[in-house]
């Protein structure tokens, strides 16, 4: 597959944020090296069918945590599984279903050009309000706990927001490509108002965790980009105002503040699953009580198997495990980080915003969800990526993995090309 090398506009961030980016990705680069093409030597550079086809790092890190969630899965659902299915199994061979179904769409949308993705961006646009108003329409969607947010397609049900992530990133990486949108007051309002409406449909699910996820990954692209913080300010005093009001006015969010801070004061009321989640921390210390030991996922601890995993991880596998894995989603960032940090290099600011959008989606939920089960943060519905159980998140985090996959491929090949054109070029000046 051959790559075209210039991105159209040739474009690399503002001095601010590729300063940050350099910092980030030079302080993590004995974490994030792992492909010889990214050195960007000529000599490193191999040819196409010795090499692998893939970044066996990112591979690597991702065939982990998918390992270690269908281990946590089958045990925390164990239980769920038999009061609600008559069977221990029933939940996590759904699970290792949807991992295969998610490896199978991950290897499709890895053979999607980035090119296609990049002339695409109001389409996906188009799609993502269309699948967002959709569940919101009765009749098509389904309400679950007080929300509107999946849509019955018989063997599951599809979570549009999940897929919306990938491609509003899609269209904010290919719309701030071009200078104009980012510099001026009036490309910089149409981008916005595009993740704004996008925000405003979330909410009204309503899904405040994935409001901010999504938010707050595609406020960093936007500063990544380029777009000047006399834009970027004023969104995040407007930001801020709008969360603080939106917990205002719903009880149950205020709730979860008031309970954040002294959780055991409200232990049996809007602190149940914080301090239930504390409990499992505790009782697992450093080495855990041992794969299917779990006390809290005996309907102590809600959720177990879905937003807090994390929890019954730390109870069987010990505070050691909770922290390697940690580091292997460390990893998985900054290596997408670096991968992004090349293609800015390069001028290939379509592939870098890509990369630096699908590293903020995954770090900044899983930081969100860890935060929730030490208590960090105050609780809210988010799975954590690759681990949790939940169809909708695996397949939507495969995608991205694949394109992940698929811009450091691109980066390889294009590599390649220009080192045999230098190649070509030198042999020819010394038959001359």
């Amino acid at each position: 597959m051959a790559v075209t090398w210039c991105c159209c506009h040739r474009a690399v961030p503002h001095s601010i944020s590729f300063e940050i980016l350099n910092i980030v990705v030079t302080t993590s680069k004995p974490w994030c090296m792992g492909s010889e093409v990214l050195m960007a030597t000529e000599s490193a550079v191999m040819p196409m069918q010795e090499r692998c086809p893939v970044d066996m790092l990112t591979l690597a890190c991702v065939c982990v945590l998918l390992a270690v969630g269908v281990l946590l899965v089958a045990s925390a659902s164990s239980e769920i599984s038999a009061r609600e299915y008559g069977n221990t199994l029933y939940l996590v061979a759904r699970h290792i279903v949807f991992v295969g179904l998610s490896v199978s769409l991950g290897f499709l949308t890895l053979m999607i050009p980035l090119d296609l993705w990049q002339r695409s961006g109001w389409l996906l646009v188009l799609m993502s309000y269309l699948v967002l108003v959709a569940v919101l329409v009765p009749g098509i969607g389904k309400e679950v706990n007080g929300s509107m947010r999946w849509i019955p397609l018989g063997f599951f049900s599809l979570q549009g927001s999940e897929f919306v992530k990938l491609m509003m990133i899609m269209f904010v990486a290919s719309y701030l490509t071009v200078p104009e949108h980012r510099e001026r007051a009036l490309g910089f309002a149409k981008a916005l108002a595009a993740i704004v409406g996008v925000v405003a449909l979330l909410l009204l699910q309503p899904d405040l965790g994935s409001a901010v996820v999504v938010f707050s990954a595609y406020f960093g692209v936007m500063f990544l980009s380029g777009v000047p913080l006399r834009f970027l300010l004023p969104v995040i005093v407007a930001s801020v105002a709008s969360l603080a009001v939106l917990i205002l006015i719903a009880p149950y969010r205020l709730e979860r503040i008031l309970a954040f801070f002294d959780p055991w004061k409200h232990q049996y009321e809007g602190g149940y699953q914080l301090t239930q989640a504390l409990i499992a921390f505790g009782r697992g210390d450093w080495f855990g009580m041992g794969v299917g030991n779990s006390i809290q996922k005996l309907f102590f601890l809600p959720e177990a198997h879905t937003d807090f995993v994390y929890s019954i991880l730390v109870e069987e596998l010990g505070l050691l495990s909770a922290i390697i894995v940690l580091l292997v989603f460390m990893v998985l960032v900054l290596r997408a980080l670096w991968i992004a940090y090349i293609a800015f290099q390069r001028s290939m600011t379509f592939h870098g915003l890509v990369a630096c959008g699908i590293a903020l989606l995954i770090g900044i939920q899983a930081l969100i969800n860890m935060g929730v089960n030490v208590g960090a943060l105050p609780t809210k519905g988010l799975t954590l990526p690759l681990l949790s159980f939940g169809g909708n998140s695996l397949l939507a985090t495969m995608m991205m993995i694949a394109v992940l996959l698929r811009v450091e491929y691109e980066l390889r090949d294009g590599a390649s090309s220009i080192a045999q054109v230098a190649k070509r070029r030198r042999r020819t000046e010394n038959a001359s």
